[in-house]
């Protein structure tokens, strides 16, 4: 699949194989391609076989997208259907599709297939010069916080190393604490580390012998993906972050990178999408796709979610973690 011209860094094996070893999830193509033929297209899916949330296929779990890999909107309509015809006989609550791109309403035999979440996707094309590209950032949320870093003195590492993992990681628990949610677990940026290998860097910022912000990226061909963050919010105002992604994307472009993916972000997140909005001021707008359209998810904003972060909010650090062992398998 990751041979195709559209495949992204979510289509790599190196990707499936974390989210198999960490969560259980199995991988699944449907394609058109004769079983004797290399595949020429596909819709990849994992299987997520959960007793808490049901059993379901997602295109793909814990991906900002997943584009469907087929050179013709026929193709794809014939592959949706088959997905239509195939569901009451397996076991599956739903099927959910994430493209970064494609507009499903356009292929034949998508009726029934209905949009379920929409997203901004933000993507920073790399070819301008570098002092080209830093002119285009917002200038008081970006430019002057970038400046204020190098004033600061901040120092960078750069590898994936399991001190600076660690450290990272630590981060990262800091930060989903602020948002009141159970962190994702350890054991998936280790899988994911030991799976994607040099293509996954960890950049950590120190004021003197202390972290105080971490970014995780991937690269799979010339794009490179902003995957994960964390800081200490004692030290949000040294501008680490932003100091961050901007030491990726001089480095991403040096590189020989042509497009650096900053990540979905769900509508209802207006902090988030402002931030992101600094870099990229016209994000693109993705819709995920499911069938059948009135199955339940967990929406980021719904809800189920805002009453567990009241309970996540009170428990302490290391009870959080635990929760977020258990529950995230049951999520993707």
């Amino acid at each position: 699949m990751e041979t195709h011209p559209r495949a992204s860094v979510f289509h790599t094996i190196g990707w499936l194989k974390a989210l198999r070893q960490t969560y259980g999830y199995q991988p699944v193509v449907f394609t058109t391609s004769p079983p004797d033929k290399e595949l020429e297209n596909g819709l990849l899916f994992c299987r997520v076989e959960s007793w808490l949330t049901g059993n379901r296929l997602v295109s793909l779990p814990f991906s900002d997208h997943c584009e469907p890999l087929c050179d013709s909107l026929q193709d794809l309509g014939f592959l949706l259907h088959q997905l239509q015809s195939a569901l009451p006989g397996e076991r599956w609550k739903y099927v959910e599709i994430r493209p970064a791109s494609v507009d499903l309403g356009q292929a034949e035999n998508t009726l029934e297939f209905a949009p379920s979440a929409t997203h901004s996707l933000h993507i920073l094309d790399l070819r301008p010069d570098l002092a080209g590209l830093l002119e285009r950032f917002d200038k008081d949320s970006v430019q002057r916080r970038i400046a204020r870093a190098d004033r600061a003195g901040l120092i960078e590492k750069c590898g994936n190393s399991d001190d600076l993992l660690k450290e990272f990681y630590k981060l990262f628990i800091s930060t989903r604490r602020r948002h009141s949610l159970p962190p994702i677990p350890y054991s998936w940026f280790r899988n994911l580390v030991q799976c994607q290998k040099e293509a996954l860097q960890i950049r950590l910022a120190y004021k003197d012998e202390t972290p105080v912000a971490g970014i995780l990226t991937l690269r799979f061909r010339s794009t490179v993906y902003y995957k994960y963050g964390g800081s200490a919010a004692s030290f949000n105002r040294l501008g680490a972050m932003p100091w961050l992604l901007w030491k990726a994307m001089a480095d991403a472009k040096s590189g020989g990178a042509l497009t650096f993916d900053l990540g979905r972000t769900e509508e209802g997140n207006a902090g988030l999408l402002n931030f992101k909005n600094h870099w990229v001021a016209e994000p693109r707008q993705m819709r995920y796709w499911k069938f059948p359209p009135a199955s339940s998810t967990i929406s980021e904003n719904g809800w189920k979610l805002r009453l567990a972060k009241r309970i996540f909010s009170h428990m302490p650090e290391r009870l959080l973690t635990v929760t977020g062992n258990l529950l995230y398998r049951h999520i993707g």
